[in-house]
């Protein structure tokens, strides 16, 4: 496994129950973008979301995240129907987000702040600058950061609120390879060390297949779940593991686009 065991009991379980979801758009024209999505999924479960360009992806983890209503269907926690944002979930943007004008600490003890519970748990911030690699980091403004430090910067805001699930939404997309590389280890032990669910809408099979262990593949908007594949690969996986590689060519094929080279490249 990498890093160490998850700990059992953190994660919260989801349960998604036919959900739809359509938008308007000015005029009056309605755009359906999620028909009758059925997902469960269990406590300290690592899922990933992936499917074509906007399909819906997104959108579906806005609606796990409280940040949308959806049209029909229920969305639940721990049994408990979501209904607006929640600090037990944790969400990730894929541009890191943070207040310019605050810097690295400030940004991480915002969560604590907006709870009014900062003087109460500030002594947890230390530890999560920690976790994220951040040390030495405290007093820089965003602007002084790389782009993988932003975004651990986001993650560690995001894990202050010690939430039961964390909403990953393209959070390594606008990373060069070798960082996204490092960013994708780094979050495998979060994950592990603290037993969190999580969630992440990526387009990278790779990705996916590295870091999941279960992918649901959806469909073209209106996006339904085609498909979910388990994960079976031991950790830590090998990305030139013949049933990595096999796995990998296999969701290629189930998404369409092994045999097209110009939309292949985008899933790469």
């Amino acid at each position: 496994m990498v890093g160490a065991a998850k700990t059992a009991g953190q994660g919260g379980a989801l349960s998604i129950q036919g959900v739809g979801k359509t938008f308007f758009q000015p005029g009056g024209l309605a755009v359906r973008v999620l028909d009758q999505v059925d997902l469960d999924i269990q406590p300290g479960e690592f899922v990933s979301l992936i499917g074509p360009s906007g399909c819906g992806k997104s959108t579906l983890l806005r609606l796990i995240a409280g940040l949308n209503r959806p049209d029909q269907g229920v969305l639940a926690m721990d049994g408990g129907e979501i209904t607006g944002p929640g600090c037990e979930r944790g969400l990730v943007f894929q541009d890191p987000t943070l207040f310019p004008w605050k810097t690295v600490y400030e940004n991480i003890a915002f969560g604590l702040r907006s709870r009014k519970v900062y003087r109460k748990e500030k002594d947890s911030i230390p530890g999560f600058i920690r976790l994220v690699g951040l040390e030495g980091f405290e007093r820089s403004y965003p602007h002084q950061l790389s782009g993988g430090m932003a975004q651990r910067a986001s993650l560690a805001r995001a894990l202050v609120n010690n939430p039961k699930a964390l909403l990953l939404d393209e959070p390594l997309g606008a990373l060069d390879a070798f960082t996204r590389m490092n960013m994708q280890e780094e979050l495998l032990k979060i994950w592990e060390r603290r037993g969190m669910t999580a969630v992440m809408v990526t387009h990278d099979v790779d990705e996916a297949v590295y870091m999941a262990e279960r992918i649901v593949v959806m469909s073209a908007r209106p996006a339904k779940i085609e498909e979910i594949i388990s994960v079976s690969l031991g950790r830590p996986r090998q990305r030139d593991d013949p049933d990595f590689l096999a796995l990998r060519s296999m969701i290629l094929k189930r998404l369409r686009f092994a045999g097209n080279r110009g939309e292949l490249q985008y899933y790469l």
